[in-house]
């Protein structure tokens, strides 16, 4: 085979990859998946809240990823009429459009939430002149604070790339993991082993994450009881599966990620992404959209016991755009039976909510662009 042959054969193979990672853009669910029946509900707690003129010291921010307010309110009428994100009292909502797009794609989105600047769609990290940009996770590693990155989809993917990676497109996989090995982060756990492995300039960057100082770990039951050091939890080889393959991942990723950041005493920045809301948004699945939403509310609920008792932490939730144009046609708060209604395949362009728990909460109310989140975030969490 000549060498132009196989240049391109290496370019299609790589193309089929990055389709392979987009499978769940065009999933179509059952019919039957438009109604939850209904299910296990957990429990809620209340927790105090401590509202001081003092600035946070920590800051977790989770995107649930294609959640809006029908989102939320299928997940809390499945969970018989309670969240733990009740607990927020302090709430807002976001325009999400793209520099270039009404409806944004969650690269723009997840830039605009990590950097505070407008970019084009599948922009990871870069302006409209594909000039990089620092991202709060940067600015936060710079000024010695400890970071990390959660998600359920691939590390690699567009929302947790677009805080540690700079790349003109997100389906630019190889070279988001790469920009892995340029940050001094703490702790990462997510999907995409095969983006550090399997590669096309035929680098090991587990490897190089070892030589590094990292503890490379595979296994959940092992992430989870890790309370030191640096750490890359890669936990599938691409994206995790649904809940009933991945279990209750999201959560003792979360708590892994706060046990080891919290020993750095300047404090430390946290963002945890719930990627599958999104995904099913995209098939039309009323059950993975409740499924996902009760998963992330779970994890919620975990740091937010831990922001009441430390009193220095500041949880911020929302959201980098809505998917699949979901309405509630019917639900049943005593058997928790919600049944969903789609009107696209697709993101859509109307506001997201955003919630805050904790010292400097009050500044996310009222409506307000995406790209004032970082901004109001650097503001608190630097200028201590």
């Amino acid at each position: 085979m000549s060498y132009k042959l196989l240049s391109v054969f290496l370019f299609i193979l790589a193309g089929f990859s990055s389709l392979a990672q987009n499978d769940y853009l065009n999933a179509k669910a059952e019919i039957n998946e438009k109604i939850y029946p209904g299910g296990q509900a957990h429990e809620v707690r209340i927790f105090p809240q401590v509202l001081t003129e003092k600035n946070p010291k920590n800051i977790i921010l989770f995107i649930i990823d294609g959640m809006s307010l029908p989102q939320m309110h299928a997940a809390l009428t499945a969970n018989k009429g309670k969240l733990y994100l009740e607990n927020f009292r302090h709430m807002g909502f976001l325009k999400t459009h793209s520099a270039n797009n009404y409806i944004t794609d969650s690269a723009a989105g997840g830039t605009a939430l990590s950097t505070g600047k407008k970019t084009y769609d599948g922009a990871i990290g870069v302006d409209v002149n594909k000039k990089p940009l620092t991202t709060i996770l940067e600015e936060a590693v710079d000024k010695g604070l400890a970071t990390g990155l959660v998600s359920t989809s691939a590390i690699t993917h567009a929302t947790p790339a677009s805080f540690i990676a700079h790349q003109v497109s997100r389906n630019m996989y190889e070279e988001i993991a790469a920009d892995f090995l340029k940050t001094d982060i703490d702790v990462f756990i997510g999907g995409g082993y095969k983006h550090f492995t399997e590669r096309k300039d035929g680098r090991n960057l587990v490897e190089e994450l070892k030589a590094k100082g990292y503890r490379v770990e595979q296994d959940m039951n092992v992430i989870r009881n890790i309370k030191t050091g640096k750490l890359a939890g890669l936990t599938a080889a691409e994206h995790h599966g649904r809940m009933s393959e991945r279990g209750e991942m999201l959560t003792m990723a979360t708590n892994t990620a706060i046990n080891i950041l919290s020993n750095n005493k300047k404090g430390f920045f946290l963002m945890v992404e719930g990627s599958q809301v999104d995904w099913g948004g995209h098939a039309g699945s009323t059950i993975q959209i409740v499924e996902d939403m009760l998963d992330v509310d779970r994890a919620i609920g975990n740091a937010l016991e831990f922001a009441s008792n430390n009193k220095e932490t500041l949880v911020v939730v929302t959201s980098d755009h809505e998917t699949g144009g979901m309405t509630i046609l019917n639900g049943n708060y005593e058997t928790g039976m919600v049944i969903g209604e789609f009107t696209t395949g697709g993101h859509t362009g109307i506001m997201v909510p955003i919630m805050a728990f904790g010292p400097g909460a009050q500044e996310f109310t009222g409506i307000m662009d995406n790209t004032e989140v970082p901004q109001k975030m650097r503001k608190l969490i630097f200028d201590n």
